[in-house]
């Protein structure tokens, strides 16, 4: 059984309903020339190419929710996806075995109400979460009751970059150039996220809480040694502030040891040593089989193909690489891999 654990889709309804409230003629054109993004049966036939043992955890694509209304309206949208998206897992289980929580994190408010209607009452296994939300830090209190909330219920949330061409690169320019927003720009923002998260004691008040990082932990696994020594163990010796170093003494371990709490997908289009670093920095236990579909020159099966590849050639065991491909997504959000599932209304797995 492989379980990819961070697909992309944009169910049709909810497409339609988006696509009003988008500015971005370039964004719109991305998304119209993935077919298997909104057009379900384009997907289940780039599917068939993986055989029956080929399963997808479904969660919504860019652009987050928040971007697109305000906070009094965007609930409406995360309703509608998540909705839309438990109608694809219901009509196809057997190709799509659950479905991550869409939330408008504009308004806490209405995301804890968002999070305990999608999960008891739709069944989704955990929520997604962009990297900043508007700007705003996924540290800062606001969202302190939806990190304790997912703590509570141990499921998980998915993390995805968000950043676009207007985080520029220089200050004397008005724009990113070269699309390096999005290649450079996208690991910077999850690393940037995981370091505030690790910093501001997030683990420490939510012990247990898990975070499942697109893109490998994107910088982190290559950065290991600076934030080991050249950071955390010189932490606050570049500032003048003496908060900092009050700070790291206040945790409760390491920061390095923080960072390996995260969980890693491997969504790094293909590279096979991106895959060998973030496996050795989490762990067999903490790295999940992932593709990005379909967000691939092929617009579906080639990240999907390349990633089977990588893993199927990694130096490791069997057991090993059958946790990377489905033990454990399947153990983080209740599934048994390879047996047929029926959900509760509540979202419990029986067989």
């Amino acid at each position: 059984m492989k379980i990819d654990a961070f697909s992309h889709i944009l169910p049709r309804r909810y497409f339609d309903e988006m696509c009003r409230h988008v500015t971005d003629p370039g964004a719109l054109k991305r998304w119209l020339d993935l077919p298997a993004l909104h057009d379900l049966d384009a997907r289940l036939k780039m599917m068939e190419e993986f055989g029956g043992d080929y399963q997808q955890i479904l969660t919504l694509s860019s652009p987050p929710i928040e971007l697109l209304l305000g906070p009094d309206e965007s609930w409406r949208l995360a309703r509608l996806a998540n909705e839309t998206m438990k109608e694809i897992v219901d009509d196809h289980p057997d190709r799509f075995p659950a479905f991550v929580a869409s939330l408008p994190m504009n308004s806490t408010e209405a995301s804890l109400q968002e999070i305990h209607y999608a999960i008891d009452q739709l069944g989704a296994k955990g929520i997604q979460v962009f990297t900043n939300v508007n700007g705003k830090p996924l540290d800062h209190p606001d969202f302190e009751p939806i990190f304790a909330e997912m703590a509570r219920r141990d499921l998980p949330i998915w993390m995805h970059p968000t950043r676009n061409a207007k985080s520029t690169d220089y200050r004397t320019e008005d724009s990113s150039k070269f699309e390096i927003w999005w290649a450079l720009g996208w690991p910077y923002e999850t690393s940037a996220a995981m370091a505030r998260m690790v910093f501001s004691g997030l683990f420490d008040r939510h012990p247990g809480l898990n975070i499942i990082t697109h893109h490998m932990g994107a910088m982190i696994p290559y950065m290991e040694g600076r934030i080991r020594l050249g950071w955390a163990d010189q932490f606050g010796s570049r500032t003048d502030d003496p908060e900092y170093a009050r700070l790291v003494h206040g945790l409760k371990r390491e920061p390095i040891d923080y960072f390996r709490d995260f969980y890693a997908d491997t969504a790094l289009s293909g590279s096979a040593i991106g895959t060998r670093c973030g496996l050795e920095f989490f762990g067999a236990e903490r790295v999940l089989f992932a593709s990005d579909c379909p967000f691939d020159p092929e617009g579906g099966p080639l990240y999907i193909r390349e990633m089977i590849r990588v893993i199927q050639e990694l130096d490791i065991n069997t057991e090993d690489r059958q946790k990377i491909f489905a033990g454990n997504i399947a153990r983080l959000v209740g599934l048994e891999a390879g047996e047929d599932l029926v959900l509760t209304e509540h979202g419990h797995a029986h067989r």
